[in-house]
């Protein structure tokens, strides 16, 4: 394997500890340094998780020499600027998807990327699950001939809070970027994220989020994704893929243990008995790459990260739906 990755993590919240957590299972990084806006949260995050070193502000894990990597965890708006202070800092980045707001910052960040040559990725975490990458082997072996149908669902039933991230539109809340950009993404690595048509539906909510939402994506040929999100309704999570010989079913997709393989009417099972969350395989992609000398992932491209950001604008637009810093 490739060296050990000493990583920062930058943010203290839910998803931080997730993936902090997670890093005890991979085979080539370790938590060496957190940074939160205070250094009272970043001490704790530290103890808690055995974290030799916190500081209390981003600039200072950014600008840390013994830190290879940095896992952006911060809400939505501040990817950006947070993304781009790690860069210019000469630091490899894996960002919590969804990678931006939009597609602008977004171009914004890959641009400096690209032409410092920095590595820099979306944190999809499901893409690199087992499951999932054998779901892609299925298909690319043809075991269900020519994929015509994506059905893909994400929906949580979360108590308003209008200050919190998921109905608070300052903080990106919604639907959309929160659960969305999980089915979205699913659609993405099938079909690609140039859909030729998109027709989708929503509700916003009292606070002026989306709190649910319909996308039929059109790709021509007769290939069509069906994607639902939510955070007022439980949905039950699960992925299909159908295709001319067959079809492969995903329960609780986004982080897989199990796929089963439907073909002339035998099944095929695929299980991942890890006792991992499943974050430390995306840290051990990036630590593949470092090892390699590349700037991005193969299994999720910064140029199909932008290209999912813009479908994500592309929809939320046909609900009139801006946010207030935008």
């Amino acid at each position: 394997m490739p060296k050990t990755i000493q990583w920062g993590i930058l943010g203290t919240g839910w998803i931080a500890s997730q993936f902090t957590k997670d890093l005890a299972f991979a085979e080539n990084g370790v938590a060496a340094a957190v940074g939160s806006r205070t250094l009272d949260s970043a001490s704790r995050f530290a103890a808690d998780y055995g974290i030799g070193k916190a500081y209390g502000s981003y600039e200072e894990l950014a600008n840390d020499p013994d830190i290879d990597a940095i896992y952006v965890a911060t809400p939505h708006p501040a990817h950006k600027e947070n993304v781009l202070l790690c860069l210019k800092a000469g630091k490899a980045v894996l960002c919590e998807k969804p990678f931006t707001v939009n597609a602008g910052e977004l171009e914004e960040a890959v641009s400096y990327a690209k032409e410092n040559k920095v590595f820099l990725m979306e944190g999809m975490w499901t893409r690199f699950l087992p499951v999932i990458r054998k779901v892609r082997e299925w298909l690319d072996e043809g075991r269900i001939g020519d994929v015509q149908l994506v059905k893909a669902d994400f929906g949580f039933r979360a108590g308003v809070n209008p200050e919190g991230r998921l109905f608070n539109p300052s903080l990106g809340g919604g639907a959309l970027l929160d659960a969305g950009i999980y089915p979205v993404s699913f659609a993405s690595m099938i079909f690609g994220a140039e859909p030729e048509e998109v027709s989708s539906t929503a509700q916003i909510g009292s606070t002026g989020v989306d709190e649910q939402f319909s996308v039929l994506l059109s790709y021509g040929l007769g290939k069509t994704a069906q994607l639902n999100g939510a955070i007022r309704l439980n949905m039950d999570n699960e992925a299909c893929i159908y295709g001319t010989e067959g079809y492969i079913r995903i329960p609780s997709f986004l982080n897989a243990t199990r796929a089963a393989l439907y073909v002339n009417g035998s099944e095929e099972i695929f299980e991942d008995d890890r006792t991992s969350l499943g974050y430390a395989f995306e840290a051990e992609e990036v630590a593949r790459c470092l090892a390699e000398g590349r700037t991005e992932s193969s299994v999720i491209p910064l140029e199909e990260s932008v290209a999912i950001m813009k479908l994500l604008d592309r929809i939320r637009g046909q609900w009139g739906l801006r946010y207030p810093f935008e």
